[in-house]
């Protein structure tokens, strides 16, 4: 009696146990969902390009290139965030600084500046979280400048007051998958671009995602990073 109750007695104990187990798969993939949906858009873009990993990050090494027409130009940065340190490397110079003491010094200031520049070609993503002092807004199914591809379009706007260069306005083109495809950047708030340039040729390290190639629908601009090292 005890063998003949006990087969169908397992069984329905593995149906229950399956069942929980696919129930709380969907509870958690619910959750997931809902959680993903409660992001802002700038949190979106920025986790789709690995922000949730830069808490892991010790170390950033790249070189910054720039070819314009037939001239080159490069200059590579050490960078350890949790210490707040920079080191630029140059061709004929090496600096190395604290970020809290800039203010304190012009030369500083100004490695500061190009270091930020850079940085900000290559992190924007992230940019979008860490810095404050603009304001934002969408519109959807946009055709991108340079490549006519159905994205959404980013308008990042900052103030007048913060910064190295008050009043810089961005168009951000995104995709689907809250990856960026192309920008154009606006000094100042001009009503015409500076540069509208691809994002393209993206690498992961570590859990990052950053395009290593930016050019202008010539090919004559083009904007792009060697050496990159994530630790």
């Amino acid at each position: 009696m005890k063998k003949t109750l006990l087969l169908p007695f397992i069984a329905i104990f593995t149906f229950v146990l399956v069942s929980c187990e696919e129930s709380a798969k969907n509870k958690t993939e619910e959750t997931q969902n809902q959680e993903l949906r409660k992001l802002s858009l700038l949190q979106k873009i920025a986790n789709a390009n690995g922000f949730q990993e830069w808490e892991n990050v010790d170390k950033v090494s790249f070189t910054f290139n720039v070819d314009r027409d037939t001239t080159h130009f490069e200059r590579s940065w050490e960078w350890k965030p949790k210490e707040d340190k920079v080191k630029m490397l140059a061709s004929n110079d090496t600096l190395e600084y604290h970020t809290n003491q800039v203010e304190k010094d012009s030369t500083l200031m100004k490695a500061d500046q190009a270091f930020v520049n850079d940085k900000y070609w290559l992190l924007f993503p992230f940019q979008l979280i860490w810095d404050d002092g603009f304001k934002h807004s969408t519109k959807e199914n946009i055709s991108s400048p340079l490549k006519s591809e159905k994205v959404t379009e980013l308008t990042i706007d900052y103030n007048s007051e913060d910064g190295y260069t008050p009043g810089d306005l961005y168009k951000v083109y995104f995709d689907a998958n809250y990856m960026i495809k192309e920008w154009a950047y606006y000094p100042g708030g001009n009503k015409e671009p500076r540069i509208i340039s691809t994002w393209e040729d993206y690498e992961t390290q570590k859990g990052i995602k950053f395009a290593k190639m930016h050019q202008d629908s010539t090919g004559n601009f083009k904007l792009y990073f060697t050496k990159v090292s994530i630790r």
